[in-house]
């Protein structure tokens, strides 16, 4: 851990290094404000392991946006689902933007970059169910949702990419009222999982 003396003082950091303020603003990544920067060792690899009973895993199709997939990670983290798959070529979950977006939720949230649809049609194949977030699924409202599951976002700009669109899933889309063209992945997300929260809480 890093840190002026200043915060060291004001949030008792025994053990920080203590550095100027201006090597401070250098090391970090905001443009102003850095007062403490840890330095954490990466999480390391290891297998993908199958589905529990009744664990829920997000699986993220082409998201290439720094802060959706830190926001995203965030509402796993909230919502309790531990693990967040990503397909190839999205983006870096340790992008500064994407860190700062998970505000802490990479520490307590497993994310793998992965062959995503040859994994989601392992993971069919062994009982779990694949959901699948398009403007036009049926109403999320209408599914039932317990059970082990993947439930599949692509962004959204390109949507799902066509080897994920191939694979045996339930569609399911968000019911909405008003004039916007579609949800952005981070808010479709946030939208999705308390729907799944609230039938397996209820179960």
């Amino acid at each position: 851990m890093i840190a002026t003396a200043a915060a060291a003082e004001r949030y008792t950091l025994p053990g920080a290094v203590i550095v100027p303020d201006h090597e401070l603003d250098r090391i970090g990544t905001l443009d102003s404000g850095n007062e403490v920067v840890a330095v954490v060792l990466k999480a390391p690899a290891s297998p993908i392991q199958d589905l529990g009973p009744d664990e829920l895993v997000l699986a993220l199709d082409g998201i290439t946006d720094p802060g959706n997939l830190g926001t995203v990670v965030r509402i796993a983290d909230w919502f309790g689902t531990a693990r967040v798959w990503c397909s190839y070529g999205s983006v870096d979950l340790y992008n500064p933007k994407c860190v700062q977006a998970s505000m802490g939720a990479i520490f307590r949230v497993r994310v793998d970059q992965v062959d995503l649809p040859v994994l989601l049609e392992q993971q069919r194949s062994k009982g779990a169910a694949l959901y699948t977030a398009t403007m036009e699924g049926r109403s999320v409202f209408e599914v039932d949702l317990k059970g082990k599951a993947v439930l599949v976002l692509g962004s959204e700009s390109h949507g799902l990419s066509a080897d994920v669109r191939a694979l045996a899933s339930t569609s399911i889309g968000i019911p909405g009222g008003g004039g916007a063209e579609s949800l952005n992945v981070a808010m479709a997300a946030s939208a999705l999982c308390m729907e799944f929260a609230r039938q397996r809480r209820m179960a």
